[in-house]
């Protein structure tokens, strides 16, 4: 993995898992001894801190406002080992962020960005301007899906709008949820063959997580899976997908 990589980790359609996974991995990446900050772009519905189970002082807002820098407004996660900007959640302005102010906080991420190794952009769900914005501005997109079939719809939509926005851009899929590893891999298999028939593009896979009841129990006790549970499935697909993502 190149120094300040941006990874946007988008899923189209609520409910899928994107932000527990986007902790996990920039979990997993840290223990991997990557210097990740785990940035929350979910604009009107952030939640990062709340998974966490922390209160932080400064957020985006203020960033926004510009009442502080993004690298105040960063706080570190001594038992993650990574680093976090928070999101607000329910701003609304947030939400109808304007370009011009979305840019603003790009170029200042992307300036932070080179201290770290990874910045990983917890997207919000949806195919808002700001979500089609940040994914196209991010060096890899992961796009998480499940095997339901408004989740592969949603997801098909926001990689034909990345095919549209990056033509060359490098986008992955990640399945959350799967009962096992080959159902995973099945369903990346469908949505892989409706990109290569209509867009004309073949994403790659970037993991299958395992559907897993302990997952739950972390995110209810706010606590890291890798913390909770390392030695589940959910937790060794999490690690894996980190290691694919460090190899290319």
């Amino acid at each position: 993995m190149t120094v300040g990589r941006i990874v946007a980790v988008a899923s189209g359609k609520g409910g899928v898992g994107k932000t527990w996974f986007s902790i996990t991995l920039a979990h997993a990446l840290a223990r991997q001894g990557q210097r990740v900050l785990l940035f929350d772009a979910d604009l009107g519905l952030a939640n990062v801190d709340i998974q966490l189970g922390l209160t932080p002082k400064q957020d985006l807002g203020v960033v926004v406002a510009g009442r502080a820098t993004m690298a105040e407004a960063t706080l570190h996660h001594v038992g993650g080992g990574f680093d976090i900007v928070a999101g607000r959640s329910g701003s609304g302005a947030l939400s109808a962020l304007e370009p011009a102010a979305l840019e603003r906080v790009l170029i200042a991420l992307g300036q932070e960005a080179l201290r770290y190794d990874a910045v990983l952009l917890d997207l919000g769900a949806g195919i808002d301007r700001s979500v089609r914005r940040m994914s196209a501005w991010a060096d890899t997109l992961l796009v998480v899906a499940t095997d339901e079939p408004t989740s592969l719809t949603d997801a098909y939509a926001v990689l034909k709008l990345h095919a549209a926005d990056r033509p060359d851009g490098d986008a992955r899929v990640v399945v959350n949820l799967a009962a096992t590893r080959a159902a995973g891999e099945r369903t990346f298999a469908t949505l892989q063959r409706a990109c290569t028939t209509f867009l004309g593009r073949s994403p790659r896979l970037a993991g299958v997580i395992r559907r897993d009841d302990r997952v739950r129990d972390a995110i209810r006790r706010q606590t890291l899976m890798l913390t909770r549970h390392p030695a589940s499935p959910a937790a060794a697909d999490v690690e894996a997908a980190a290691s694919s993502l460090l190899a290319a």
